[in-house]
């Protein structure tokens, strides 16, 4: 009998593709993990992996065992809640996975609603951007993401079943006094001499980035880069940079105008789970109250000011 906690280290190994990042994932050392796979071989009596230099690797009889086990994996689940009978109260854990931006604005207030409707109900969050986001999704490590379905590099399939949850402007970001901070929109060929503020590179913010300004003709003149939003906000603030941001990204706390494209870029919010057999009462709490939160979710309105302190209207 196949031991079904193997079998999620086996599917971790066909997403993540390395015995050390399977025990990273797994919290368990790589000679521990390599030991569990190594039994799984035996007891199935089937060659699952195969060496090339140092790596290990998954033969295809391992592949085929991989995604029949995430299929076998995801209906035991299904049977396990069905026991537990879907009428109950929402209890239990739910990891639920989104990118940053989305944390504060989206994912804690859902949190904190169903604190006070399910309180044996506790949500995991779990910091995920778009790109990894699906990933961790497939793997199991988490049980519903909210990502966007605009990434391009994002790779969906018929295995996910996606929820559109809100709409997110695409905002320039500039610091107060800036030329182009006169209300109505700007166009990026105005701004194109300018230093700029970019996400890490090949992140969803970082990519999209240069493609509008590609797309209005120039390279942008990056003179940072920064993994946390609050950082580029402080950047801008100090005059230092301008910077595209989405909505949702733009913190009253700091002082910058914000100010919508001539030609609009939205992007949209989603939920994404993996598609399959019924989903645990707890899982569905939690995508109820995503989806019945506000259509449009940004921190600001665009062609706006944001301050976190008193301003004087003469030198702002």
């Amino acid at each position: 009998m196949m031991n079904p906690w193997r079998l999620r280290l086996l599917t971790q190994m066909d997403t993540l593709g390395t015995v050390r990042a399977v025990a990273q994932a797994a919290s368990m050392s790589p000679s521990s993990v390599s030991q569990q796979l190594a039994v799984l071989e035996a007891e199935t009596r089937t060659q699952l992996f195969e060496r090339t230099g140092r790596r290990v690797r998954l033969t295809s009889a391992g592949v085929i065992l991989a995604r029949r086990a995430r299929a076998l994996l995801d209906h035991m689940e299904s049977i396990e809640a069905e026991l537990r009978g879907f009428g109950e109260e929402p209890s239990g854990l739910v990891r639920l996975g989104a990118f940053q931006s989305a944390i504060h604005s989206v994912a804690v207030p859902a949190v904190t609603r169903l604190a006070r409707a399910h309180p044996h109900l506790d949500v995991e969050l779990l910091e995920l951007e778009p790109h990894a986001s699906i990933p961790a999704l497939r793997a199991g490590d988490a049980d519903l993401v909210i990502t966007t379905t605009d990434f391009d590099e994002l790779p969906l399939g018929p295995d996910l079943d996606l929820v559109p949850l809100a709409t997110d402007p695409v905002l320039l970001v500039l610091p107060p006094g800036h030329p182009a901070a006169g209300r109505g929109p700007v166009d990026l060929t105005a701004v194109a001499d300018e230093p700029w503020a970019f996400d890490v590179p090949q992140s969803y913010m970082a990519n999209l980035a240069v493609r509008l300004c590609r797309h209005s003709g120039f390279e942008p003149r990056v003179v940072c880069r920064f993994s946390n939003y609050l950082m580029s906000l402080q950047h801008v603030e100090a005059g230092l940079s301008i910077a595209l941001l989405p909505g949702l990204a733009v913190d009253r706390r700091y002082h910058v105008v914000t100010r919508e494209l001539t030609t609009p870029v939205t992007r949209t919010i989603t939920a994404a789970l993996r598609r399959g057999p019924p989903r645990r009462a707890a899982v569905r709490a939690v995508l109820e109250t995503l989806r019945h939160g506000p259509d449009v979710l940004p921190a600001g309105s665009a062609d706006e000011e944001f301050s976190g302190r008193d301003i004087d209207p003469g030198t702002a």
